[in-house]
């Protein structure tokens, strides 16, 4: 389990992350964010925070900690090109 401080140091990345499209709303109309758009975000920065700490606790041998890391900024990656213009077309697809 992580500790509390921990998490809340990664609670606050997220949350500081978050605030990049929060003040580019205030400034132009080419960031458009809902509410929900903050959540879905902050819910795969999180998990990918999470995810990137259990390999880097779990997994001893460097090559295979850099590669799975990798693996899991791509798959973050995708998510959010999907969920953003949906490059794939599935049903998750954004504008």
């Amino acid at each position: 389990m992580m500790p509390s401080k921990l998490l809340f140091q990664r609670t606050l990345m997220v949350l500081s992350l978050l605030l990049i499209p929060l003040v580019a709303m205030q400034f132009t109309d080419q960031v458009d964010w809902s509410f929900g758009d903050f959540l879905v975000m902050a819910g795969l920065l999180f998990s990918l925070t999470m995810a990137v700490a259990v390999v880097r606790q779990k997994v001893r041998e460097k090559t295979q900690r850099i590669g799975l890391i990798a693996l899991l900024l791509l798959i973050f990656l995708l998510i959010w090109a999907e969920l953003a213009v949906g490059i794939f077309g599935t049903f998750l697809a954004g504008s």
